[in-house]
């Protein structure tokens, strides 16, 4: 077995001219030559006249031929497989390996596309797409048989723990070198449990991101192609093949080594692990960044000119510090979890008889359950922002007389959650925890029949079962090591005090990592570790006489219940949706209590969880709900509100309008546009209606004709009923006409059309339009558009219908409704999204002469629209809006978000136009700022990103490529400042 020698190797002395000479005088080809990097080997970019490319590799002399006809023999088997490999060329004399002055020289296709090893942040599918590709790799390799094979190196993972330790010695830094040593240590102990049962093949033995080249899918993203470099072709662990290209994952976002899982669920789908290879997984991840580390170091100790080298140092140190980051026993276990494989249990329990009387026989009166989590309902309002909540709501047990308060094992706490944070915070309690007030002395007895096997003031240690230990902290003492202890015998005190007292009881693996409870409280663990610690723990609640109310992160089940019951058509947001069962004010929380900006929800104006609406809702739901048929006060009070909103000329009217002092009250926004295009067609006469083309406004079948928008429905356009007609969109960004004057020339172009209509026995009955083009992304029309229009359609005998379902009720700031961006009264408007908070409510505003032309068709009514319920619940928005001066916050935070976007702009081109107002803007992407060929794929991919660091944002426009910035109006700037900030890192790192 041929050997390398350890500790790194010096590369052979060759030249950018002595490769210029060598491709001509074996290849026959004359080329200009530039190096690229190799720490071991020379490699050269070959370019000729032509601009055709390839690559000449010099081979360290430490290799032999074997060694690179088993290289040829494995490129042959990846064709084979289908996997990518550059083209091997032969030499004028039809070999593969050419000789020059004693070195051995081969030469390649230059494989097209992008370096990955540099391309920053890796999404979750290319992630999976690097595990798949190492699958391939093994599978292809799998049957592959040669001499050249079974060669010793150093990269060979059966190996590399004593590699690295030979190297320690060149590693500067004493504390990192203490560090590697320690985890050289650690690793080794695991792998030797399991190294005999890891089956051994040939692998490419490099399979990391400076071995693959990339190409951009329709995404937008890199994607893994082609395969480089066999020089580290051997025998090895199949198993390493994964860990090593696992390994180069981790520097793509450091701060989260645990999203490499994504790469090892990939690769075992493909290439199934056994159990032992799953528990190798992660300890071959930390020692490959162990050797990394030290032979970075070691490499520039003998070859100190190896910029390649130098340059490397940074991003192999970000690897190991990102594989160390999670204990080694922690992200095995996670390994095994997400790969199927099962855990071990503790022993069943006995009966524990009445709540805690198995562990505290003296405790007298009721034991409260604290809900401290994501839907608890004592945690309204906010509560669980307030610094103390969890003690509130045990001084609030305590009140009610509960002899004790339990915070339950498992149950993610909401009052742990972290809001405008890019990172998830510790939620999941590994323990359960007892208070209790202050008082006597009282007997703690075992909740389990074992072994004392550690005790001391403070703590009493219970061995049982195979392997598993509870724990007691807050105990007096225990009895001596070693102590046999039945189920019910004693084994401490909890000590007599003036203050509040608490119980710490887990029940353990022995060989979970240390997690050490603070003084009156259960240790935490971030939720992307949970299956990790549900392996490690049990709930105590059994043991104990509680009920058992452990959660998991149930996304996943919950999306594949809804997948079964849904329709393709219905919508649903992310690839991979968090499950959000909380929101308050403009944050929304999922079921592990990580939190969001809630930057799209403009149906609740207000903020989630308002208690004022709630407080409306609770009322008046106990005292009377029926339809608006019956007379009560609310329907009056609300619709008169309404009407105070308008400004004063829309109230008064004018010679070529009436005045709006009528509301009819429906439930949505659809709803709503439907019933203001009847009055339109009943008041007129006619059933002709012009809409704009790219427009969005419902989804009834009224409102859907009227809908033009190619997003939403690809065959729009040529499926609209003959009774709409489709004018030019007034967008200044994309549309017919820019610059000055372009309003008047597409009212100009929209009088042609209203001429045509007439002429052809079509007259108008209604002009429908958004006050801002929100479909569009909160572009604003062109000057004078909007007059101009309405004038040209009140000429020609039509009605102006303004749809503010999105753009209106105090959104944009420096006006109420969005007309009044424009100067405009319109005869209907139609509203709905925020009237309600969440609530289902919906209405036009009209004159009672146009609203009259109903009866005409009969009568009208709405059996939830204008019930007291709703009208109760629109008072109470109304109220809320007025005392939180929300719109004038939509007028402050809005300016400041869109300054902080245009600053973006300035350092990012992706970034195009800014649109909007208020707190409706659309953050345009393009590709090209002159071109503005629409960045829609990028602009997805950034969606998905942001979540993932705690923003919700989604796309909007015709062409997808504009983020829609919609939230509730109580968005604060501390927020509106995480979101840019967040925008800022994603265009910086990737996504």
């Amino acid at each position: 077995m041929p050997e390398q020698p350890t500790g790194g190797l010096v590369r052979p002395d060759v030249s950018v001219s002595d490769a210029v000479a060598i491709a001509r005088e074996h290849w026959g080809i004359t080329a200009t030559a530039s190096e690229l990097g190799s720490n071991q080997d020379r490699n050269f970019l070959l370019t000729e006249a032509d601009g055709t490319r390839s690559v000449l590799r010099v081979d360290n002399p430490v290799f032999p031929d074997s060694a690179r006809d088993a290289q040829h023999a494995a490129l042959d088997a990846y064709r084979r497989a289908g996997v990518a490999v550059p083209a091997a060329f032969p030499g004028r004399d039809g070999s593969l390996t050419q000789r020059w002055r004693g070195l051995s020289v081969r030469r390649s296709a230059f494989a097209e596309g992008e370096p990955m090893v540099d391309a920053g942040y890796f999404a979750p599918v290319v992630l999976r797409e690097f595990g798949t590709l190492a699958a391939a790799s093994v599978n292809a390799l799998s049957a592959l048989a040669h001499p050249g094979l079974d060669r010793a190196h150093m990269w060979d993972m059966r190996v590399a723990a004593d590699e690295a330790r030979g190297l320690l010695p060149s590693i500067e830094d004493s504390a990192l070198r203490r560090r590697v040593e320690g985890t050289i240590v650690q690793a080794e102990r695991l792998l030797a449990a399991v190294a005999a049962q890891l089956p051994v093949q040939a692998v490419h033995g490099d399979l990391t991101d400076d071995n693959v080249m990339g190409e951009h899918g329709d995404d937008a993203r890199l994607h893994p192609r082609t395969v480089l470099d066999l020089g580290d072709l051997a025998l090895g662990w199949r198993v390493a093949e994964l860990a090593v290209c696992a390994s180069s994952m981790l520097h793509h976002e450091p701060e989260r080594p645990l999203r490499v899982l994504e790469t090892i669920v990939a690769f075992h789908a493909d290439a199934p692990l056994s159990e032992s290879e799953a528990r190798a997984v992660w300890a071959l991840i930390v020692l490959r960044a162990a050797l990394l580390v030290a032979s970075g170091w070691r490499q520039l100790e003998i070859d100190g000119g190896n910029d390649y080298a130098r340059e490397r140092i940074a991003g192999e140190q970000a690897i190991f510090d990102a594989a160390t980051a999670v204990p080694l026993a922690e992200a095995t276990e996670l390994v095994l979890d997400r790969l199927g494989f099962a855990a071990a249990a503790p022993p069943a329990p006995t009966s524990a008889g009445a709540p805690l009387a198995a562990l505290l026989p003296g405790l007298e009166g009721e034991v409260a359950i604290l809900d401290p989590g994501v839907e608890s309902e004592d945690l309204a309002a906010g509560a669980w922002l307030e610094p103390d909540a969890e003690r509130a709501l045990v001084r609030a047990a305590f009140a009610g007389g509960a002899a004790a308060a339990v915070m339950p094992y498992g149950v993610y706490r909401l009052t742990r959650t972290r809001v405008d944070s890019a990172d998830a915070v510790p939620t999941w309690p590994l323990a359960t925890a007892i208070h209790l007030p202050a008082g006597g002395r009282l007997l703690i007895t075992a909740p389990v029949a074992g072994r004392i096997e550690g005790s001391g003031y403070g703590m009493v240690r219970i061995s049982f079962g195979d392997g598993w230990v509870c724990e007691i902290h807050g105990a007096e003492s225990a009895p001596d090591l070693g102590t046999e202890v039945e189920t019910g015998d004693g084994v401490s005190w909890l000590p007599e005090s003036e203050t509040e007292r608490t119980l710490v009881v887990s029940i353990l693996r022995r060989d979970a990592p240390g997690k050490v409870p603070t003084v009156d409280d259960a240790p935490l663990v971030l939720p992307e570790v949970v299956p990790a610690w549900r392996r490690f723990s049990a709930d105590p609640a059994p043991w104990l006489g509680l009920p058992a109310l452990a959660q998991a992160d149930e996304a996943p089940a919950e999306l594949a219940r809804r997948e079964r019951i849904f329709a393709s058509a219905q919508e649903r947001y992310y690839e991979r949706p968090p499950q959000i069962e909380r929101g308050w004010r403009h944050h929304l929380v999922d079921t592990t209590g990580r939190a969001y900006v809630d930057m799209v929800n403009n149906v609740t104006g207000l903020g989630h969880g308002h208690p004022g609406v709630a407080d409306a809702v609770n009322r008046q739901i106990r005292i009377l709900n029926t339809n608006s048929r019956f007379l009560y006060r609310e329907l009056a009070e609300y619709s008169e509100r309404l009407l105070a909103l308008l400004p004063d000329d829309a109230r008064e009217g004018s010679a070529d309008r009436d005045a709006l002092d009528t509301v009819l009250l429906v439930n949505s926004g659809s709803e709503a546009v439907d019933l203001a295009l009847r009055v339109a067609q009943a008041a007129t006469g006619r059933k002709t209606v012009v809409s704009l083309r790219e427009a969005y406004h419902g989804w009834t079948m009224a409102s859907d004709a009227v809908t033009t928008s190619a997003y939403d429905n690809p065959d729009a356009l040529a499926t609209r009923p003959d009774w709409v007609h489709v004018a030019d969109v007034p967008n200044l960004f994309r549309g017919t006409y820019r610059g000055e004057g372009a309003g008047a020339r597409y009212a100009a172009d929209l009088g042609a059309d209203l001429d045509r209509l007439a002429e052809e026995g079509r007259p108008i009955a209604a002009f429908i339009c958004e006050s801002v083009l929100g479909n569009a992304g909160g572009v604003l029309l062109p000057d004078g558009y909007l007059a101009d229009a309405y004038a040209r359609v009140r000429a020609a005998g039509g009605l102006c219908i303004a749809d503010e379902v999105q753009v209106g009720f105090g959104r944009m700031g420096s006006s109420f409704w969005g007309f009044e961006q424009s100067g405009v009264v319109p005869d209907l408007i139609t509203i709905a999204k925020p009237m309600g908070n969440g609530f289902p409510i919906g209405g036009v505003i009209t004159s009672q002469r146009i609203a009259d032309a109903l009866a005409g068709q009969g009568q009208f009514f709405s059996s939830a629209g204008g019930n007291p319920l709703s009208c109760r619940v629109g008072i109470a928005v109304l109220d809320a809006m007025a005392a939180e001066g929300l719109q004038e916050n939509a007028r402050v935070v809005g300016g400041r978000l869109a300054e902080g976007f245009r600053a973006l702009a300035e350092r990012h081109p992706l970034i195009g136009p800014v649109h909007g107002e208020g707190l409706y803007l659309g953050v345009e992407l393009v590709r090209d700022r002159e071109s503005m060929e629409p960045a829609a794929s990028e602009a997805a991919a950034i969606c998905e990103r942001l979540r993932e660091l705690g923003v919700i944002v989604l796309t909007t426009s015709e062409r997808s490529n504009v983020l829609k910035i919609k939230p509730p109006l109580c968005l604060t700037a501390a927020s509106a400042d995480f979101v840019v900030a967040a925008l800022d890192r994603v265009l910086s790192e990737g996504w």
